[in-house]
């Protein structure tokens, strides 16, 4: 028997703040000299391209504005040479970006920053609202959305976990942020419910989201002095959520067969949750509760077993102990009856 509750596979929120810990190794910074140069030379158009890339080693003053009137520069420039300081770049280092080729304002940062703070999910979503107002074009706005739906999470709120994931990856396909949550939502019982209608297109669309999800954590990069050990673990353990969260994509197609249990998704749906529970050092206790499920539905009775107990034994002081326990205790009087010899 299928646990009606939902076992989300991934904690978004402790993630957040090391998806977005992320470094790429920067571009030496232009200095003033080189910068009034290259304005002059070049033209703004060219400029403000180069600073968002590479930032500056300078920040803007007065003084430093005046020189850049004086070889010509429009306001646009200003505000890319002033975005691309180092206090600015700080600041949005800060607010968790480690993006190349992005660069905010000062203000922008910090309101974005308050944002990725907040920990009052009604707050955080008003704050949000307010900011996707205050700047349309913002190249964070779809990062502002990941924390929208992340606090919609937090308040149990499923579809609108799913339709913030969808606007932020509208902006920003490959923010893993989104993808890690509307991954975790979309196969669960909670959402699906309302979807029984279209419920083969969501798990479609969940599968996509997911091996999207996989190659994005392939490209990651390491966080500045991160050991190799760490890093390949780190990315281990977001996989095995992905993983998880396929494992659940494939458990429920299983249970559209007509005439029982489609036993191809089973095996697929046991595949990805071993997967899932071997690719890390810290397993979660629910994927093992959700293959021993498969196991179950497949006829495999030992293996089981086997998958219930390791979930009763990584989930203690928890509901799924319970669940996991009961579900042992059931199939090993399965096994027992049917090893009993009939009565002559």
């Amino acid at each position: 028997m299928r646990m009606k509750y939902a076992l989300l596979t991934v904690g978004v929120l402790v993630l957040s703040s090391a998806l977005y810990a992320q470094r790429a190794s920067a571009p030496v910074p232009m200095p003033e000299k080189e910068v009034i140069k290259e304005l002059k030379s070049q033209g703004p158009a060219q400029l403000i391209k180069d600073v968002s890339q590479r930032g500056t080693d300078f920040d803007m003053t007065p003084d430093t504005e005046k020189k850049l009137r004086k070889a010509n520069a429009t306001d646009e420039v200003v505000k890319a040479v002033a975005s691309a300081g180092p206090k600015a770049r700080a600041a949005a280092k800060a607010a968790g970006l480690g993006v190349t080729g992005q660069t905010l304002t000062a203000e922008e940062s910090k309101d974005f920053t308050v944002i990725r703070n907040e920990l009052d999910p009604d707050k955080a979503i008003a704050l949000v609202e307010d900011f996707a107002k205050k700047y349309p074009n913002s190249p964070v706005l779809s990062y502002a959305y990941s924390f929208e739906a992340n606090a919609n999470q937090q308040k149990g709120e499923v579809a609108k976990v799913v339709a913030f994931c969808q606007k932020s990856l509208e902006l920003k396909k490959d923010n893993l942020m989104s993808l890690i949550m509307i991954i975790a939502v979309m196969p669960q019982p909670q959402y699906l419910k309302d979807h029984e209608a279209d419920k083969e297109k969501q798990l479609a669309a969940a599968e996509n989201y997911a091996q999207d999800a996989l190659k994005q954590i392939d490209q990651l990069q390491k966080q500045g002095d991160e050991a190799d050990a760490d890093f390949a673990k780190r990315k281990a353990e977001y996989a095995a959520g992905i993983h998880g969260a396929l494992g659940m994509v494939h458990l429920d197609r299983s249970e559209m067969g007509l005439t029982g249990p489609d036993k191809d998704e089973l095996v697929k749906a046991e595949q990805e949750y071993t997967t899932a529970v071997t690719t890390t050092d810290r397993p979660d206790s629910r994927d093992y509760y959700r293959l021993g499920e498969a196991y179950n539905l497949d006829g495999k009775i030992d293996e089981a077993i086997a998958a219930f107990t390791k979930a009763s034994e990584l989930s203690q002081g928890t509901p799924i102990k319970q669940y996991a326990d009961k579900q042992v205790e059931g199939l090993k009087a399965r096994k027992g009856q049917s090893a009993t010899p009939a009565k002559p």
